[in-house]
């Protein structure tokens, strides 16, 4: 569905009008963070401290070709789950055949598929240090997310249509709005005042220290959202912004995502932005105009969220666990005679050390050279190693194809 959604009432276009032409102040959307003296702060900065222990805890204990075969299967997981926030379920098996240039027959899934090309390749551009340094706060590193994944869809998914005119909107890639929206219940600020507020938006955010900076993720996610400042893909941009925050706050090497526990509590996710839109009631609920209560429960629910995500994490690739579980896989592919029986020693090694030179292999597998090319070639042909260049070391890959065996629970079987 579109970011444009119809106003219950046929004043609402007419109240945006007013308030533009009154000119809207930046207070509007204050706090941006937690005030210093807010009684929910002592807490919030506990769970905040968890989560980065936690999250460099998990980095720290895989190899650094683990961690990249990991931040892989990552972008896929993260580019389904926030697509499905979206109401679009496009399945990671899916969206690694797109990656492979292997598309749908089928129009509407065709286009899907593109969708999830875009945004997986937004995020290696993420992973790869695109928005590092604080970026991703910035009103330019905001804009080029918006410019790089909507210049990779295709062109039926770059129009909307107006609910009350109906007249063919078309989105352009990186420009801010020129349109005034009702979103829901939510009126975001005019067009006009879209460069006031998310300069504001960067001189708060982009400012602050890295603790701050964890404690803020989700005060930044609601008040990007409430400026609203494009005429389709915010909630894609806005989580995006989120997962570069943390990617460059934390470290987190890609291993893990917000995404994922979103979508699996998306009412809560979605009601807890709604309340976070409401002024506040009452001297209790904050000193802004919007409600620091509100504010607070938000960023309870995000970075527990959070913590819930590295604590799966965790346990998926717990060493022992997956290496059982890769086990287990290859021990059927030898039966079926499609791996050689050395493949599990080989994977085994990878899995421990990280990556191997191809020069090593047969002395690590006590084979001859022939034999050994015959178990790497296996195991490439399967998906399961890759290197980037026919001389480069071999490195463990995480199919999506194979998540149900090597991750389960990461994400839903592939219907059918």
């Amino acid at each position: 569905m579109s970011d444009i959604e119809s106003a219950k009432k046929p004043d609402k276009l007419a109240a945006i009008n007013d308030v533009r032409d009154a000119g809207e102040s930046i207070g509007l959307m204050e706090p941006l963070v937690l005030s210093q003296r807010s009684r929910y702060r002592p807490s919030l900065t506990d769970l905040a401290l968890m989560l980065a222990s936690r999250s460099a805890g998990l980095r720290r204990s895989l190899p650094e070709g683990i961690v990249t075969a990991l931040a892989g299967l990552v972008r896929s997981m993260n580019c389904y789950y926030s697509n499905l926030i979206e109401g679009h379920d496009t399945h990671p098996v899916d969206i690694e055949r797109a990656l492979q240039h292997d598309y749908s027959t089928d129009p509407k899934k065709r286009a899907l598929q593109h969708e999830a090309e875009a945004h997986i390749a937004v995020q290696k551009w993420i992973d790869d240090g695109g928005l590092h340094q604080g970026r991703a706060v910035s009103v330019e590193g905001i804009l080029e997310i918006h410019r790089r994944f909507c210049e990779l869809l295709p062109p039926d998914l770059l129009i909307v249509e107006h609910p009350s005119t109906k007249e063919q909107l078309r989105v352009v890639p990186g420009e801010l709005r020129r349109h005034d929206v009702v979103v829901g219940s939510h009126v975001p600020v005019s067009a006009g005042a879209l460069p006031r507020f998310l300069a504001r938006f960067e001189e708060v955010y982009g400012k602050l220290g890295s603790s701050e900076t964890v404690l803020a993720a989700a005060a930044a996610h609601h008040r990007l959202a409430w400026i609203h400042p494009f005429l389709d893909g915010n909630g894609r941009v806005i989580r995006l912004m989120s997962y570069a925050t943390l990617l460059d706050t934390l470290e987190t090497g890609g291993v893990w995502s917000i995404a994922r526990g979103l979508a699996r509590s998306v009412d809560a996710y979605k009601s807890h932005l709604a309340a976070c839109d409401m002024a506040r009631r009452n001297d209790r609920a904050g000193r802004g105009h919007l409600s620091e209560e509100a504010l607070a429960e938000f960023t309870r629910y995000f970075l527990e969220t959070c913590v819930d995500q590295v604590r799966f994490m965790e346990e998926l690739v717990q060493p022992e666990r997956l290496r059982v579980r890769i086990g287990l896989w290859v021990a059927e592919e030898i039966a079926l005679g499609t791996l050689h029986e050395k493949s599990a020693m080989l994977l085994d090694a990878i899995l421990y050390r990280g990556e191997m030179p191809r020069g090593h292999v047969p002395a690590a597998l006590g084979v001859s050279e022939r034999t050994a090319n015959r178990v790497v070639a296996g195991l490439i042909d399967r998906g399961v190693l890759t290197s980037q260049t026919p001389k480069a070391p071999l490195r463990i890959t995480f199919p999506a194809k194979l998540a149900s065996y090597w991750m389960p629970g990461l994400f839903p079987e592939q219907p059918g």
